[in-house]
Formats: C-alpha cells, structure tokens, sequence
C-alpha cells in the first residue's frame, strides 16, 4: 500500500519530471490502465494526497491482453451479492448490470449462479487478509474492463482498428475457469502464428456482422438536438437556476407559503402538472402513485399498480428475505386462484413460473416489465383524462390564485 503523494513524488523524481501537474496526469494513466488502483474508490484516478493506492497483482496486468466477456462479469457481481459485507455491495450501475445480464443469461443463470457460489466458497477458505486483497484486486480488474459510467474505457477499440487486425494477440480463457462452452473467456499470450489468406466463413462472418451494424437504431445529430431542446423547454420551470422557484424558497425571501403547502400535504400545480410528463414522472412521486393507486382502486384495477410496488420493494428486501417476499408475492398476484389476479401474457407468464423456483431479487423483472408497459398504455392515459387528475390539477390552479396576494406581502420582522 503507497499514498498518492508518494506515487507523485516518486514519478517526479525517476523520471525528471518538474511539473507535479505533469506526474499526477501519468500517474491517471497508469491507473486507467488497472496497473495501480485506489483500495477505496471504483475512479482509477491518480491523486496527489493521502489516498491509498495498491499495486495490481501481474495476474491481472492488461498486458495480458485480457478479453472478459459479459459471462465472467455476471459471476463477479453474483459473488459480491452472496456476501454480506459492506464493502462488497453493489453500487447502483452494477445492480442494474446484473439485472440486464440476468435477463440475457436467464436459461444459463443456475450454471452462473453455481460458479459463484464454488468461488464464495474458495475465498471463505482463505486467510482473512488475503481475502481482502484479492477482492480489492479483482474489483480494480474490472473497473478497467467495466468502467463507472462516465468514464473512460480504456480497454476499448475503435470499430475500424478491429476490422483491420490481421494477427489479434488475445484469445480467450475464463477468469474463473467456466469450462462450459459458450461461457465468458479472459486472454493469455500466445505466440504469433502465420497471417493466414482470408477464407469464404471469415467474409460469410464479416457480412453478418455489417448487416446487423447496418440494422442497429442510429438516430440523426438533429433529431437528437431537437429532442433535447424539447426535453430542456418542457422541464425549465422546474430548475431554480433558470426559472425562479414558486413559491420563493423561504430561507431567502418573506415569503412562507412553501412551508403551508408542505404542511397541508398537498400537491403544488407544479407538482401536479409534471405528473401528465410521463408515466416514470407519476411513478416516482409518492403522492403521484397515491393518486394514481385511489384512480385504479375507483375503476377496480389496482392490482396492476400494487404488484409493480410489491416488485420493486422486493429488490431493496435483505437476502434471508427475498424467497419468503418471492412466494408472498406470487400468492397474491399470479398463483392460480390469486385474490389480486394480474393479466400476463403466456410468454411472461411461463418465464416468471420458471424463475419462481429459484426466487431472487429480480424473479418477477418480466411480468414487471408486462405490466409496466400495460399501465403506461392504458391506465396511465386514463388517469391523465379523468375527471380526478382534471379536478386536481384545476383546484392547484384556483388555490395559486388564492395565495397570490402573499407573494407581495412582506414578512413582517420583529
């Protein structure tokens, strides 16, 4: 273990370097490269403090032109969920990598599953100190290869490099050693073989793999400029550096009438008005899903809204928790003879059946996903036409009008 500083100085001083700004940016380099990484940060950043910093065991060096694939990283974040430690939780993008990958990998999922659970059971094996270690090691492995988002990724290639390598120097083998075909591999050096002439499979695979880049969504700079234009008009008001707050914040004005409105618990039309945005916008506003659970309770439909709630608590539920939340919930919603039945599609609904055996956090992410797409269709344009959300929306109106007159009033200090 070496602090920032050190690294800094040691760089300035065998390397002839005059300008610390100088040494800090190679020292970055090295790092984004997974050569030196800090024990407490996922940005493989270099710092001129007294941050820590541990050398990368060679194992794990990029000159050893790894290659990991999606298969091995899903074995890596499934290791990190089996261990109840708070340094080993997983941060919010890599919980929703390990959903997305549960989904792709969902026939092959028990086999992942079981190669972490084998490697679990080696590290508890291990000397406490090592342990750490050899976490903090393969942690800093992987944030080279799947960077936070935001930053760079240095192991990435240009498209049009790739095409070019005649004689790539990567081939793959597992990190964890998955023998099962098809599973994620990690490279090794091998020796240089002959360039050999290109043959009719390599351009019967170039062609299938242009096709599916010519098939693949591309939006046009001017489509995406006007949809963030329109995304920036519509949401203005609601940013305080751009758009004056209203009611005044009452830490910096006379004016109270923010305080009132929060202690009647009422929605501002501001508030109100943002729930007609979009479904996500209702979704996340707990006063919004209230109003919206009372409009499908009045049509006698909420169990839609109940279950994607019950769904969602399930992914913050602790572990010993998850299996008896799981059979709660498919009880309620998609057993036969539920009391709150929900309409399922036969596709999602075998996928979930199938999932039910070996519950998880994420279990129910199809019929989710179902139902989700159900409410934002139908039920979410019904609650944004009736007569509730009018109502509600034309009393913040008459209520803003009311109270006007103590937007000029000042407050009367002592």
């Amino acid at each position: 273990i070496v602090a920032g500083t050190d690294i800094v100085q040691w760089l300035m001083k065998n390397l002839s370097i005059e300008d610390p700004v100088e040494a800090i940016h190679l020292g970055s380099l090295i790092a984004a490269q997974g050569y030196i990484f800090p024990i407490s940060d996922h940005v493989l950043t270099m710092k001129d403090d007294g941050t820590f910093y541990r050398f990368q065991a060679p194992y794990f060096w990029p000159s050893n032109c790894w290659e990991p694939e999606n298969t091995d990283y899903a074995i890596y974040l499934c290791k990190r969920t089996m261990q109840n430690k708070a340094r080993l939780e997983l941060a919010d993008y890599e919980a929703e990598n390990l959903a997305r990958l549960q989904r792709a990998f969902a026939r092959k999922w028990e086999f992942i599953f079981m190669q972490a659970e084998a490697q679990v059971k080696i590290d508890r094996k291990k000397d406490k100190t090592e342990r750490k270690i050899l976490d903090s090691q393969e942690r800093a492995f992987w944030d080279v290869h799947r960077p936070v988002p935001g930053c760079v990724n240095t192991t990435e290639m240009d498209i049009r490099k790739c095409r070019r390598l005649k004689n790539p120097q990567k081939v793959k083998k597992s990190v964890y050693g998955v023998t099962e075909e098809s599973q994620s591999q990690s490279p090794v050096h091998i020796p240089a073989q002959p360039v050999r002439k290109t043959t009719k499979e390599d351009i019967r695979k170039q062609i299938t793999f242009l096709n599916a880049q010519i098939d693949r969504h591309c939006l046009k700079m001017s489509k995406v400029a006007e949809s963030l234009i329109a995304y920036t008009e519509q949401y203005v008001e609601y940013d305080p550096l751009i758009t004056p707050a209203e009611p005044s914040n009452p830490w910096i004005s006379d004016d109270i009438t923010l305080w009132d409105m929060e202690m009647s618990k009422e929605p501002s039309q501001q508030r109100v008005k943002r729930w007609g945005f979009s479904f996500d916008e209702i979704l996340k506003d707990q006063v919004g899903r209230d109003q919206f659970l009372r409009f499908l309770e009045s049509e006698f439909s909420s169990e839609n809204l109940r279950f994607w709630l019950a769904v969602q608590d399930l992914k913050k539920q602790p572990l010993q928790d998850v299996a008896k939340r799981v059979e709660e919930i498919w009880q309620e919603f998609l057993a036969p003879g539920a009391q709150s039945a929900i309409n399922l599609d036969s596709h999602s609904y075998e996928i979930t059946s199938q999932n039910v055996k070996d519950g998880g956090r994420y279990t129910f992410e199809d019929a989710q996903e179902h139902i989700y797409k159900l409410m934002k269709s139908d039920s979410y344009a019904r609650f944004l036409r009736s007569n509730a959300y009018q109502d509600l929306l034309l009393a913040k109106k008459k209520g803003k009008s009311k109270r006007g007159y103590r937007m000029t009033t000042p407050f009367q200090r002592s």
